[in-house]
């Protein structure tokens, strides 16, 4: 064999960039931790799905498994059966794991929607449901969103405006009051001492009244010594959402001193849901400029010690619960429905990369 064809300049500069065409990656780029939330019923049966996980992030989120209805069923009886596989999962491929959501005014389960009893039997409730789910997976998780979605977009908290439709009211703030939110974070913070606490929500970017009220809970919790330690901002966004909006969300939730995480980002390019609209290159490249400044904005608005990271809200196009259970056409996320690249992933890779 002729080695010195192995070894020639043009065949080594070949063989870098293969490697290196390998490397491209979202964490091998990130200067924080990338993330997605995952279904682990995709994680088990769609090898596609896996890959993309496994190679592009280094966070995990549970999008739906813990959250109430799912891993607390029936008064007596807890199910961490799917939950178990994500941490499973992310421990064996050294990934970070974050924990959502221990009381939301969704995914409540038919018994708790009936059940009966004063305030001390609520608060017990609230107590016990956040205790047990924490000590199950303690010492396993490195975050939680302790309280997901508290106000409306007005600023309100749910169940102080009369006029909201039942399933916007939240059981917790209805039996508890409005310092629910408080107990919970300080009854997580029993359960796991070593556990970063999260406050999540929705549309700060778009509604200055909810960004404020938001800030405002953020700093009484700090005055009283409440245990919190970080806000997610979902960043559910669209091609048309103002750039100026999401950079003052970023600005003021970085303002209050915590960690702040980009937790639930998907940017809709069919934002007048026109089951006519084709997936164009006109949307594709404003879409992925969006989720370029999405990134710039991050990484120029929030100290490096307080980025937390960004996550996107499940992995491929058809996982989407835009496209999935809104029943939306739409293209939301860096892949398509065959898990390949988008020309948005190449927009959010170099922005990670700068």
């Amino acid at each position: 064999m002729n080695q010195s064809k192995w070894l020639s300049p043009l065949f080594l500069l070949l063989f870098i960039g293969a490697v290196s065409a390998q490397q491209k990656t979202l964490q091998s780029v990130a200067p924080f931790k990338i993330g997605c939330a995952i279904n682990p019923n995709l994680l088990v049966k769609n090898k596609d799905y896996k890959a993309v996980v496994t190679n592009e992030f280094n966070s995990i989120t549970s999008e739906n498994v813990l959250k109430f209805g799912t891993v607390h069923p029936k008064k007596d009886v807890y199910d961490f059966t799917k939950g178990d596989i994500l941490v499973d999962y992310a421990l064996a491929n050294h990934k970070r794991i974050h924990g959502h959501c221990l009381a939301w005014h969704q995914s409540v389960p038919k018994w708790l929607s009936e059940f009966e009893g004063d305030s001390a039997a609520w608060e017990n409730l609230l107590k016990t449901h956040i205790q047990t789910v924490l000590t199950h997976y303690k010492g396993k998780m490195t975050s939680w969103d302790v309280v997901n979605e508290a106000f409306f977009d007005n600023g309100a908290y749910r169940q102080d405006s009369v006029n909201a439709p039942h399933r916007y009211i939240t059981l917790w703030r209805n039996h508890l009051g409005r310092d629910y939110i408080a107990r919970a974070f300080i009854y997580a913070h029993e359960a796991d001492p070593d556990l970063l606490l999260f406050y999540n929500d929705y549309n700060q970017e778009s509604n200055p009244a909810k960004l404020k009220a938001i800030i405002a809970m953020v700093t009484d919790f700090k005055k009283r010594g409440i245990p919190i330690h970080g806000l997610g901002l979902q960043m559910h966004i669209n091609i048309n959402t103002k750039d100026e909006g999401i950079a003052e969300a970023i600005k003021q939730s970085a303002a209050t001193g915590l960690l702040v995480h980009i937790a639930e980002l998907d940017i809709k390019a069919n934002p007048k849901k026109d089951t006519s609209t084709v997936y164009s290159d006109s949307l594709k490249m404003l879409q992925g400029r969006k989720f370029a400044f999405v990134v710039e904005q991050y990484k120029k608005l929030v100290p490096k010690q307080q980025q937390y990271g960004i996550t996107t809200w499940n992995v491929g196009d058809a996982d989407s619960w835009i496209v999935e259970l809104r029943k939306i056409k739409d293209w939301p996320l860096l892949f398509d429905d065959k898990y390949q690249q988008k020309s948005c992933y190449n927009s959010f890779y170099e922005a990670l990369k700068k």
